[in-house]
């Protein structure tokens, strides 16, 4: 709990604190949820950021359009309230990486395969380069049958791969770096909520600043040092577990002093009392970024819980790790 306890009183008569921490308890008991991560700025903050740079350096116009209005959408679903769910309770997970002119990359758990598709035309453009063919990727010549189904990737529709093969490709065949895919499941995210929960708890001051009908507002007013510490502890228990790449570190306690001293703040907005956006203003972390808009934000949408897409595409991974050039069992595509 961030203090105390939110079980009575009207919302008037709680502090900002437990108002917080009563919105919170409201999402434990949801069972399905949906979140919006995005930048809050502008064009013209963005090209500041490498005014200096070359002209052929700076951030190409594609890059800043995406910029200002891409998003990362993450929905999650479960059997049960998520404040009780097990990893064996949750029965879709889905991200997905969107900009104004359209998903770019959307990939989904749900059962027993997880479904992904890809924009790879839009990623270019972004890139900058034109966009790969598969037989430019495979040399040239005839595509190999086990390497077909990857024309529906690279046209935009969906394919599907076994979960249970991601995770024997993920033992047998490590990512760079000495990690194998990383830990982003049910029962890790719930550490990390519980981490963050008991950082707000010992280093943050909450106080309500505005009030607009059913919607308000809290600041949450911290040191910055003191806070990435706190925090930095809080995880080091369980970050091995996360299984990412080896070079994948936490800050020291040298590089954390680096961090500057000084207090910041974030702010929650809660409508009728439920949180509905998180957000924190990067300028705070450098003076240089005075006068300009740059914030990022975390917002509480509504959304649906994850489903199957039809007609996807399975793919075979014992093939595909062969590239073509190996034994593997051809794929094939379920209707």
């Amino acid at each position: 709990m961030l203090t105390g306890s939110a079980a009575c009183g009207t919302m008037e008569n709680l502090s900002a604190a437990q108002k917080l921490d009563r919105a919170f308890d409201e999402l434990g008991k949801e069972k399905s949820l949906s979140f919006e991560l995005g930048l809050d700025t502008d064009a013209a903050s963005l090209r500041a950021l490498d005014a200096d740079a070359a002209p052929g350096e700076k951030i190409p116009d594609e890059a800043v359009d995406a910029l200002t209005s891409g998003r990362i959408t993450v929905s999650l679903a479960s059997k049960k309230p998520f404040a009780e769910s097990k990893e064996k309770d949750f029965t879709g997970q889905a991200v997905k990486i969107s900009t104004a002119d359209g998903d770019l990359i959307e990939f989904r758990t749900v059962g027993d395969h997880a479904y992904g598709r890809v924009d790879v035309e839009a990623i270019s453009a972004l890139a900058g380069t034109p966009a790969p063919s598969l037989d430019e990727l495979t040399g040239g010549g005839e595509v190999p049958p086990e390497l077909k189904p990857m024309e529906k990737l690279f046209k935009g529709e969906w394919v599907k791969v076994s979960t249970k093969e991601l995770e024997e490709i993920g033992q047998e065949a490590p990512v760079p770096g000495g990690a194998g895919m990383p830990d982003f499941s049910a029962a890790t995210q719930k550490k990390l909520v519980t981490a963050v929960r008991n950082v707000l708890t010992d280093q943050v001051e909450f106080e309500t600043t505005k009030e607009d009908g059913d919607t308000e507002r809290i600041t949450a007013t911290a040191s910055l040092r003191d806070l990435a510490t706190a925090l930095v502890d809080e995880v080091r228990p369980f970050f091995k577990d996360l299984k990412l790449p080896a070079d994948a570190k936490l800050p020291t306690a040298k590089e954390l002093k680096e961090v500057p001293a000084k207090k910041g703040s974030a702010e929650f907005t809660l409508k009728n009392g439920d949180l509905s956006e998180l957000s924190f203003d990067l300028t705070q972390l450098d003076k240089k970024l005075k006068g300009k808009k740059l914030g990022i934000a975390l917002r509480v949408v509504d959304g649906e819980a994850p489903t199957a897409p039809a007609n996807a595409t399975e793919l075979k991974l014992d093939g595909l790790m062969g590239g073509g050039f190996g034994p593997g069992e051809a794929p094939t595509e379920m209707s």
